[in-house]
Formats: C-alpha cells, sequence, structure tokens
C-alpha cells in the first residue's frame, strides 16, 4: 500500500521573540484531503514526536475542506497530539516524504539528522522527496553520500524572500530560502508573491507557498500513480 509521510514542526516561537508559530494548518490540511482523495495513506512525524503546534495565524486562512480534516479526529490525534518520532519511523514504508510549513520549521527542518536520514533513505528507494513553503527547509541541507547536496542542479521553489517581507518576517528568519538554496546548488524558480506554483524535477516536488499545497500534491498522485 501506497504511503506518504508528512513532516511537521515542534517549535512554538519565533526563536527569540515571544510570538507564536508553528505548522500552517492548511500546508497539512489540504495535503491531506488530497491524499484522501487519491486513496493514499498518510503517517505524521515531528523532530521530537508528540505535539505539534499550529501558527495562530493560519486559522485565518481555512476552507470547509481544511476545517473538515482539522475536525477529524483521527488528524488531531496523530498529527497534532501524537506525532511518531523519527526513530519509530521505518522509510521503507513510504513512496514519498512531505516537509509542511509554517514559519517554526527553520528552526526544526534544516539540521536535524534523523530526518535527514528519513529523507535520504525514502529517496534512494526510488521515493519523493516534497515539500511546500517554508517547508523548503527540509530539503536544503540534504546530502548524497558522496557529500552531494540533493538540491544541487535541482529546479526547486519555496516561500520568497518578497513573501517574507510581506509577512513581516524578513528580520527574524534565521535564513533565507533562496539564498540558502542558491548556495546550495539548486535553480530557485518563483511567481508573483502568493501565487500558486510547484515544480517537479525528478523525484523533488516543491511549491512556493500556502496556496501551492494542492499542486504539490496533484503532482505528487500523478507521479506516483504513473509508477
Amino acid at each position: 500500500m501506497t504511503k506518504v509521510l508528512i513532516v511537521e514542526t515542534n517549535v512554538t516561537r519565533y526563536q527569540g521573540t515571544k510570538d507564536p508559530t508553528g505548522l500552517w494548518l492548511g500546508e497539512a490540511a489540504e495535503f491531506v484531503d488530497e491524499m484522501q482523495q487519491a486513496g493514499i495513506d498518510v503517517d505524521y512525524v515531528s523532530p521530537k514526536g508528540g505535539f505539534v503546534p499550529l501558527d495562530p495565524r493560519s486559522m485565518k486562512y481555512t476552507d470547509e475542506s481544511i476545517m473538515r480534516v482539522y475536525e477529524n479526529a483521527d488528524f488531531v490525534e496523530r498529527a497534532l497530539k501524537n506525532t511518531l518520532r523519527p526513530d519509530q519511523v521505518n522509510p521503507l514504508d513510504y513512496a514519498a516524504i512531505y516537509y509542511t510549513g509554517g514559519h517554526g520549521v527553520m528552526w526544526d527542518f534544516p539540521d536535524d539528522p534523523q530526518l535527514q536520514q528519513l529523507a535520504m533513505a525514502i529517496y534512494r528507494n526510488q521515493g519523493y522527496v516534497t515539500s511546500v513553503c517554508h517547508g523548503i527547509a527540509g530539503l536544503l541541507n540534504l546530502k548524497e553520500a558522496d557529500g552531494q547536496y540533493l538540491i544541487a542542479g535541482k529546479t526547486i521553489t519555496g516561500f520568497t524572500t518578497a513573501e517574507e517581507i510581506i509577512a513581516g518576517k524578513k528580520s527574524v528568519v534565521p535564513f533565507l530560502n533562496r539564498d540558502v538554496a542558491e548556495k546550495h546548488g539548486a535553480h530557485f524558480k518563483k511567481k508573483r508573491f502568493y501565487r500558486e506554483y510547484a515544480v517537479t524535477d525528478g523525484r523533488l516536488i516543491t511549491g512556493q507557498n500556502p496556496f501551492s499545497v494542492r499542486a504539490v500534491a496533484k503532482q505528487l498522485v500523478a507521479e506516483l500513480q504513473a509508477v
């Protein structure tokens, strides 16, 4: 049975501030909705396991499909209360890994060795590595066995500098996605701020912003169904 592993943050605040952050709800819920429609099962993992906070701002950007997932007891239990720890996950069980966003991921995704091992194991098993928005943070430092960055030479996208400025967070984020992506050899592409955009390059699928979740999910489903 095809399964996808969804990665979420444990970070509750913008580091160095009192401001709350966490998972951007729609970036999990819309993806889950698309997987359910395609008959694909999902599991949820976070760097520490257990509780996943919601970015309170994300609750302002919901629709009926997002709320339907959010109100589902299974989603609440497995995606928000009791996510798996990386050491509880067998990467061979998954056809893809999907990194959700919300600003919190910028602190706990990039350098987590266990998440990196999971992602690369899935990728080496001919699986897909996917992300949306700030979830690109989970891809930026992934390395092949020879030490080369996974994203080197690949076309990818993620939350842009213009979008950080509009969100009012450019001064508090620890890095800018495009800067690190290009430093690590990627071809970073983007569209106008807050427009849907997702790109597939081999077995990497990335989306620019919260409005790109379903585009990422649909591209992944198409790839999985073509295998």
